[in-house]
């Protein structure tokens, strides 16, 4: 897995019970999500040349233990399987000073022509590119 996001939970971060809401997790995950798209080529550039983009299908995303303000946050992440139109892959949050996990997320996304809005191939290089971070699905 590699490094996918850093950043802190700030005091806007916190909901009414002390600790980091929901919507906060799911962004953090999004941030990780287009670095590690990046890793695999899927850039800025590429999308805008070429009218692609990705849209999620599936996410899921488990909560392991609360974060509060002033707390560190790193991401890992790693892709569990490639389909000819989709790339399943897999984040873990981690606290880098207890190496704690606080959360993990399990999504799958398509390969998206904006302009049809639909489903298409990925290209190859994003096979090759993902074959050095592949992974096993974690256990449920």
């Amino acid at each position: 897995m590699i490094e996918t996001y850093r950043g802190v939970v700030y005091p806007h971060h916190i909901d009414h019970m002390g600790h980091m809401n929901v919507q906060y997790y799911t962004a953090m995950f999004d941030q990780a999500t287009w670095h590690l798209f990046s890793t695999l080529g899927i850039t800025l550039r590429y999308v805008n040349e070429t009218h692609t983009g990705m849209a999620a299908l599936e996410q899921t995303t488990k909560y392991k233990s609360e974060l509060t303000a002033g707390a560190l946050v790193v991401i890992e992440s790693g892709v569990i399987g490639i389909r000819s139109k989709t790339v399943r892959f897999f984040h873990r949050m981690l606290d880098p000073l207890t190496g704690a996990e606080a959360a993990t997320c399990d999504m799958t996304a398509a390969h998206l022509d904006r302009k049809a809005r639909k489903a298409i191939a990925l290209p190859a290089f994003v096979a090759e590119k993902a074959a050095p971070l592949m992974i096993e699905a974690p256990a449920s």
